[in-house]
């Protein structure tokens, strides 16, 4: 297909490749930190309100990992093939392609939304016979499920906007919800008498945050629908084009697939933490609230590289795919070792923000030092992982996330946890990682020789 993208107009075609990756990628970062900035924000809210609630958060993270992994498949497919299709130049396609993904998106919002009716409080009662655990965690789960479109909508309509390099308009949605959902918080949790707002608790912080997932979702169709000049948005593309539909699957399956393996992962990982007490399972739901303040930034990177890199595989440019995806290694390893250094340096001010016991202290010390030996090894593998989703190998990102988080993680965690020590089983952390590691690199190679060095003769 000949190019009809003007040269002097598109950016992912000619603007420098470290300028054009920090470009579309500082808002998603910006973004992602304000996100998980009001992810701490609600756990410190919620703890003091009651110290025992962090474990009822615990429990309810694999679900929550599973609404942003449905809804995260669909914009990942999206994205991917909205970028490719309009750097060959076909508006028309890639429109049918968005049109398609809000159908995908409606599906995935009715089946969360017959899970909070119907399943939040049997998911509670198979992890705890605590009380207050079961009412407070299905409370929570049922709000959040019940009113998922928010969340499903603001990822697919930001997806849209960074496939198409408009990434500053997700600093202001993701911006937006965030600090509604900070301001909310409280007000929800422990109530505003004046205000006529009664207490809450747990529940309102739920409220908080599907308030702050409808805005940012409003917002960014707003902006695609007003600044979003490469997509046209008709009412005949939201009929399903079957073809289009299993792109978009083929695609965003597997990236659905890893977050439902790291719902599973979670879950795995509370039971084998409930064996030792319900504080164990509380400190993995907040080192999970901590780690993100520094995956979160790599994860925006990520996407930012998705979106070159597709961009540029459709207009057969592997040079500026190669410098890329080096780049996007190189920052993502500066700021896992900065995570790092936190992790090792100070983890008792990043716990001691959550009010929590000194039980719950000296078990989290040693979680948050050992874990994040992980990290610089995670940096590369998430960093390379971007050229699977980008050019069409999502599988491969399935088969990483399977090595990581279920054959490795899960039966080494059991193992060490026979030991009766829990300190020990964090180690599991590292040792997933390391397999991670090695089979993304593989994969790496293979999908380079078979995709990106046939189009140098063609540069």
């Amino acid at each position: 297909m000949t190019k009809t993208i003007s040269q002097s107009e598109n950016k992912m075609a000619v603007m420098s490749e470290g300028k054009l990756l920090l470009n579309m990628a500082w808002p998603l970062i910006t973004s992602m930190l304000v996100q998980a900035l009001y992810n701490i924000v609600d756990s410190m809210y919620v703890t003091q309100y009651n110290p025992e609630a962090s474990t009822a958060l615990s429990l309810a993270f694999p679900i929550q990992n599973l609404q942003i992994g449905f809804a995260t498949g669909v914009g990942v497919g999206v994205n991917a093939l909205l970028s490719r299709f309009l750097g060959e130049g076909d508006k028309e396609r890639g429109s049918r392609v968005a049109g398609n993904g809000i159908f995908l998106s409606a599906v995935v919002t009715v089946l969360f939304m017959l899970f909070g009716f119907f399943g939040a409080r049997p998911f509670f009662e198979m992890q705890s016979d605590v009380p207050f655990t079961v009412e407070n965690g299905s409370a929570y789960v049922a709000i959040c499920c019940i009113f998922i479109v928010g969340i499903v909508f603001e990822v697919l309509f930001e997806r849209m906007l960074q496939a198409t390099g408009r990434t500053i308009y997700t600093l202001y949605t993701q911006g937006t919800g965030a600090v509604l959902n900070i301001i909310l918080d409280p007000m929800f949790i422990f109530g505003v008498p004046a205000l006529g707002i009664p207490e809450m608790g747990i529940a309102g912080a739920a409220i908080a945050t599907v308030i702050g997932q409808w805005v940012a979702a409003l917002l960014a169709l707003f902006f695609n629908l007003k600044c979003n000049k490469d997509v046209d948005f008709r009412l005949s593309y939201l009929l399903p084009k079957w073809h289009l539909v299993k792109e978009i699957l083929a695609i965003g399956i597997p990236s659905a697939i890893m977050m439902a393996i790291g719902a599973v992962m979670n879950f795995g990982i509370n039971r084998i933490l409930q064996g030792f007490s319900e504080t164990a399972t509380g400190v993995f739901g907040i080192y999970y609230k901590i780690q993100s303040f520094f995956f979160m930034p790599l994860f925006g990177m990520n996407n930012a590289c998705i979106s070159i890199v597709a961009f540029n595989y459709g207009y057969r440019k592997p040079s500026r795919i190669t410098r890329t995806l080096k780049l996007t290694c190189g920052i993502a390893l500066g700021v896992m070792f900065a995570g790092w250094l936190t992790f090792q340096l100070a983890p008792d001010f990043l716990l001691g923000i959550f009010n929590l016991t000194d039980e719950f202290l000296t078990i989290g010390r040693v979680a948050l030092r050992v874990i994040s030996w992980s990290f610089p090894i995670a940096a590369v593998a998430i960093a390379l992982s971007a050229s699977f989703q980008a050019l069409g190998n999502g599988f491969y990102s399935t088969i990483v996330s399977l090595s990581r988080q279920l054959l490795v993680l899960l039966p080494v965690a059991y193992l060490l946890s026979l030991a009766g020590n829990v300190d020990l089983v964090w180690w599991a952390f590292v040792i997933a990682e390391f397999v991670s590691l090695a089979a993304t690199i593989v994969l790496f190679i293979r999908i380079y020789r078979k995709k990106i060095k046939p189009l140098q003769g063609l540069e």
